[in-house]
């Protein structure tokens, strides 16, 4: 059970709730050759261009970002261990700088204390089902979104588990949330992996 500090609506703020899943060795869904492929067929090559990989966990995106896709990224995420486990990775780097790291919660942070104002790209995967206030998520995404630039959100949709446990079952986005995302972009693509589903959005 989780000993989260609650925040003001009840819930337990972000970093106290995902810090202790990460420190006591919690892991996720690794990306795989397929999601990979789909990132390349919707995404623009990086030129070195900036990227910022939102709920960054064990790094494992924003290197793939970073190295194979040619941008030059930064990595959040509001729980320390995350972060820590991250640039653990980059002890022993391949040629040229890895990515930066930062512990942040980009729902509550004053967005000032990001590195840069703007990015080209904009990832956010297995994240956008856990914020709370997703309207107020999307505004500050398109904030710090530069102009011409992508919003990469890799979900999974409710109902495409072959399971009857309600937990699980949750752990989809809504049509309701589903819509909500995709309103008011001038392009959206999408791709389906599974149970999950890939939103490439621009402004």
């Amino acid at each position: 059970m989780s000993t989260a500090a609650p925040g003001r609506d009840g819930r337990p703020l972000p970093a106290a709730y995902w810090e202790p899943l990460w420190a006591g060795g919690r892991r996720y869904r690794q990306v795989c050759t397929a999601e990979k492929q789909l990132m390349a067929e919707h995404l623009a090559p990086g030129k070195g261009r900036l990227a910022l990989d939102i709920g960054s966990g064990d790094g494992a995106l924003a290197r793939h970002v970073h190295h194979e896709l040619g941008y030059r990224t930064t990595g959040v995420d509001c729980s320390a261990s995350a972060v820590a486990l991250a640039a653990a990775h980059d002890i022993n780097p391949g040629p040229g700088p890895g990515p930066a790291w930062q512990c942040l919660d980009i729902t509550t942070a004053d967005l000032t204390a990001l590195a840069h104002p703007a990015y080209a790209l904009i990832t956010c995967r297995l994240v956008y089902r856990w914020i709370d206030d997703k309207p107020a998520f999307l505004d500050r995404i398109r904030r710090i979104l530069a102009p011409g630039g992508i919003f990469w959100v890799v979900t999974e949709i409710a109902g495409r588990r072959t399971t009857t446990n309600p937990a699980l079952q949750k752990l989809g986005i809504s049509p309701l949330d589903t819509e909500l995302l995709t309103t008011s972009w001038s392009c959206v693509r999408t791709a389906d992996l599974d149970v999950l589903r890939c939103y490439a959005l621009r402004p």
